[in-house]
């Protein structure tokens, strides 16, 4: 397999659960398990890029590789692209970013989307994307679509229901047609380093503004993303204190019994 590294950017300074980094999970700080998770990945590194002194602590009492960065990135891949520079890391690497709220991250999704971009050489980044199979999703503006070309490389990413059956869906109705393949984009990438470098320059384009949606602003720009289909989800995130909660019930019932 083409090697690869994992960065993990980590920030304290969550607004919707402020600390969550650092948040209990049955027993273990919560960006230190997506750390062990990356390290079962084939990952040939895995760094926790932070720009606060009480996760890097944590880290490195688990033994696991701290990057200090910058307070004032606008997001987690400008703090990847001041991590690669200070790493060295040749333009031609390949570097998957894992989201520091992913505690159950597939250490296997993590080798596909590296996998993915290794296998696409023309493409910048690479991400996954998982079939749709109920309407709700469908219709949710917080699951966002990917629509594809024939060579599987993202031909744009929305939080509308795309692609449209303008027949089947004509009559208002909320039905997932089965004349399409719906696809859900997971939000794992990876990059090339030159790529990760350059990222922070491009300037933010309409649709990215319109959509809310990072990965539109490489489109716009020209870039290409391959996309990786898989039937792996990542698991639940950690955005709010019931999915920390569920997160939590998860990991306590698939905990060995002591004693």
């Amino acid at each position: 397999m083409h090697p690869f590294t994992v960065i993990i950017p980590a920030r304290q300074a969550s607004t919707r659960l402020p600390g969550k980094m650092l948040a209990d999970l049955a027993g273990t700080p919560m960006v230190v398990r997506v750390a062990q998770r990356a390290a079962a990945s084939a990952a040939s590194k895995v760094y926790i890029a932070t720009d606060d002194e009480s996760i890097a602590r944590v880290a490195r009492a688990y033994k696991i590789d701290v990057l200090m960065t910058r307070q004032d990135h606008p997001s987690g891949t400008d703090r990847l692209a001041e991590s690669v520079a200070r790493l060295q890391l040749p333009d031609d690497g390949i570097v998957v970013n894992v989201q520091g709220d992913e505690p159950l991250i597939d250490p296997v999704l993590i080798n596909q989307v590296a996998a993915s971009l290794a296998q696409h050489p023309s493409a910048a980044m690479s991400t996954c994307a998982a079939p749709i199979a109920d309407p709700t999703s469908f219709f949710n503006p917080n699951v966002v679509k990917v629509v594809c070309d024939k060579k599987s490389q993202a031909l744009y990413f929305s939080r509308a229901p795309i692609p449209w059956d303008r027949d089947a869906l004509s009559n208002g109705s909320q039905t997932l047609s089965s004349n399409i393949k719906a696809l859900h984009h997971i939000g794992l990438y990876a990059y090339r380093v030159h790529f990760l470098k350059l990222f922070p320059s491009l300037t933010r384009g309409t649709l990215e503004n319109i959509e809310s949606l990072e990965q539109l602003r490489a489109l716009e720009h020209g870039h290409t993303i391959a996309v990786h289909l898989t039937d792996i989800h990542p698991g639940i995130g950690v955005d709010t204190q019931d999915d920390l909660n569920r997160v939590r019930q998860i990991l306590t019932s698939e905990a060995p019994p002591s004693g």
